[in-house]
């Protein structure tokens, strides 16, 4: 079993900058694939950023790629999201997500239903 932490969410105007932070506990936090994931009202929840066991593989959805940098340290069993120039269209509640590692293909880490542990979301508003 994996816990999982969302922290780091608050308000924030357009073109700032916001970094969230998943802390897990229980197993060996280094041998799972971890992801983001977001959901806006009325909305599917939907694919953000992923990121391999051993940091070395990131993948974002376009809708971020070049604003978020999903990154981890597994000395401190932590995945954070450095999310920058940060559009009204970005708020929703974050979900921090994780599996044990293996060699799917990519386009599976952006599944919802790839994922076993997912943390308790945390909220993300962004004023224009």
């Amino acid at each position: 079993q994996v816990q999982l932490v969302e922290s780091g969410g608050g308000k924030v105007q357009a073109g700032g900058s916001l970094n969230l932070s998943c802390a897990a506990t229980g197993r060996t936090f280094s041998s799972y694939d971890a992801g983001w994931f977001r959901q806006a009202p009325g909305k599917e929840r939907e694919f953000v950023a992923a990121i391999r066991w051993g940091g070395g593989l990131t993948y974002y959805s376009d809708s971020v790629k070049g604003r978020f940098t999903i990154s981890r340290d597994n000395a401190k069993n932590t995945v954070y999201l450095q999310m920058n120039s940060l559009k009204p269209e970005d708020t929703a509640v974050y979900y921090c997500a994780a599996d044990r590692a293996s060699t799917r293909v990519p386009s599976l880490l952006r599944r919802v239903n790839e994922y076993d542990y997912w943390g308790q979301g945390t909220q993300v508003t962004v004023s224009s």
